[in-house]
């Protein structure tokens, strides 16, 4: 028996024999070419049949997610028809090289530009690179790409990493999981599998190494834990615990439509994190009190210019609508040096996180920013819009992005066109500088919406994304606590609600510690809704309450979590 860890990204548990994924052989000769325009028709001919295969698999992804995870494929389908890409692969071709080595070169260019950069985001394009260049280079070669959807048994797919084409085409009737040696939580494949709700571990380094085709293999998601040819009596045991959890999660079921209230009355919201106006439907499937956020980077992603007005206001608008007046909070755009936008043409930076992105970017390139503003402004008489800037550092910022805010407001009353009295604005706390002094800022803000993921990278120096500091991403660090106690206090003392929106507010360990604190909404992807509703309505807050004078008094985050456990999650059980 042999157990390997890695980072689970999508819950549950999966027990079934190993199908071993094999890298098609794409092996070929770098070779000069005397008939240029022969070789860029052999080029033509493999981009065509790639693109008939990517509008089957985006049509199989359509049925099987919707629209939003097969726009994954509609990407892929734009980046076979980037110009800045085909340029280059074309120059390659002109120079007298065969087009198998101009495309493999110029992925490679592309995927080191990505994997080099600091957001985890942007590395995991790479991913996509790799993914049509594959297809590409095996059209080139003459192989055929295996087809996954033919897989017939129970399953759990190993595999150095698993591109989106091939996630979108397992049939999860009989594939139960998958474990990759790469990969983190916010890769296309990560995603797709918590859309699929199949467990999922990925980044275990050896998996391929590990594992041989047909062997048992155990997924614990819980524990980011693979179990490799476990006994009898372990796989015994897994079948049971898998039962139990198939069980609770048919329970959670019950709390769809619910309200959001504690066992002793407390009322809170748990609104949904979302990327795309599609994923409205999966907070509302799941019972979501509101959006707790709204990331509005995808509308500048993945094209050649910035987004026009009248686009912006449309999925604005759209989503608004379709929450039927429930509280919907938009980010203004945070994007920057760590999501290079070609188009921006911004510079490199040594430290991306540290540097000009967000609401710097915004205040700086201020006609990108009022056209945002001006979208979301119009858009706010169809719903309950509030509206709040990430990254805000200083007072100034904040009130120099309220005031340009302010300004086009006035400037379209002034053209005749409405919009809502009752939009809140707000900011979201990701700085260790804006937690110190949110008893200032909640003196001109509406609200405060704590972003814990960059909120702890950003308090313990440490990027989450870089594995050699994960060790170092603690939720529940004394540190994090104190200042989101300090952030929530000032708040409410100011007569303001604070919610959360990062991976925090669904961490079962911190929740029952953000209720005895007062957290006013948590903010989490839509699968989590039912979970923290369910073990909210379980706590009883002035039990909670009690608790936080000796929670304060803890030293380490380890200690904090065995607290949690021993006195505070026994109702949960």
């Amino acid at each position: 028996m042999l157990e390997i860890k890695g980072i689970a990204v999508s819950d549950g548990i999966a027990v079934a024999k190993a199908y071993c994924l094999v890298e098609p052989d794409l092996s070929f000769k770098k070779e000069r070419i005397e008939d240029i325009d022969a070789e860029k028709d052999r080029l033509q001919e493999a981009i065509i049949k790639a693109k008939l295969e990517l509008e089957n698999i985006r049509a199989i992804a359509n049925r099987k997610f919707g629209a939003e995870k097969a726009a994954i494929f509609s990407a892929h389908l734009l980046l076979l028809a980037d110009p800045e890409i085909m340029v280059a692969i074309e120059t390659i071709i002109n120079d007298g090289w065969n087009a198998e080595f101009a495309v493999q070169k110029t992925a490679n260019t592309y995927i080191e530009m990505f994997e080099a950069m600091e957001n985890g985001y942007m590395q995991e394009r790479a991913a996509d690179i790799r993914d049509i260049s594959t297809r590409l280079l095996a059209h080139l070669i003459g192989i055929e790409i295996a087809d996954y959807s033919r897989i017939s048994t129970d399953v759990i797919i190993v595999a150095e990493d698993l591109t989106p084409s091939i996630t979108a085409q397992l049939d999860t009737s009989y594939v139960k999981g998958f474990i990759t040696n790469i990969g983190g939580v916010t890769s296309h494949s990560a995603i797709l599998a918590r859309m699929m709700e199949i467990p999922a571990i990925v980044g275990t380094k050896t998996a391929t190494q590990d594992i041989v085709q047909g062997a048992p293999v155990i997924i614990d998601s819980a524990s980011g834990k693979v179990i490799i040819n476990a006994t009898e009596e372990i796989l015994d045991n897994y079948l049971e615990k898998q039962k139990a959890y198939n069980e609770k999660k048919q329970l959670l079921k019950q709390y769809c439509f619910s309200d959001s209230v504690s066992a002793d009355g407390y009322r809170v919201e748990i609104a949904g994190n979302i990327g795309k106006p599609e994923d409205v439907e999966s907070i509302i499937a799941n019972g979501g009190d509101g959006i707790g956020l709204f990331r509005t980077e995808f509308l500048y992603m993945n094209r050649h210019e910035l987004p026009t007005e009248e686009e912006q206001f449309i999925a604005y608008k759209t989503v608004l609508e379709k929450m039927q007046g429930k509280p919907t909070v938009v980010r203004t755009l945070d994007i920057g040096g760590d999501k290079n936008l070609p188009y921006l043409k911004l510079e490199h930076e040594m430290n991306p996180f540290l540097g000009y992105r967000a609401v710097r970017l915004c205040l700086d390139m201020r006609g990108i920013f009022r056209t945002q503003l001006r979208a979301l402004l119009r858009a706010s008489i169809y719903g309950n819009l509030k509206i709040m800037f990430p990254m805000i550092a200083t007072l100034e910022e904040f009130r120099e992005a309220k005031s340009l805010l302010f300004e086009e407001k006035q400037k379209l009353l002034n053209e005749g066109i409405a919009v809502s009295k009752t939009i809140e604005v707000g900011m979201m706390v990701e700085i260790p500088s804006a937690a110190i002094i949110a008893d200032i800022f909640a003196q001109e803000a509406d609200f405060l919406s704590i972003g814990t993921n960059d909120l702890i990278q950003y308090t313990l120096a440490a990027d989450r994304m870089n594995e050699k500091v994960s060790y170092l991403y603690q939720p529940y660090h004394p540190a994090i606590l104190r200042l989101v106690k300090t952030v929530i206090e000032a708040a409410h003392k100011n007569g303001k609600w604070v919610g959360m929106c990062g991976e925090m507010a669904r961490d079962e360990i911190a929740i029952p510690i953000l209720l005895a604190l007062g957290l006013d909404e948590f903010s989490m992807s839509a699968p989590s809704i039912l979970k923290a509703r369910a073990q909210i309505a379980k706590l009883a807050k002035t039990e909670l309450t009690e608790h936080l004078e000796q929670i304060f008094k803890l030293t380490t985050a380890l200690e904090v979590e065995g607290y949690v456990k021993k006195y505070l999650l026994k109702s949960c059980q």
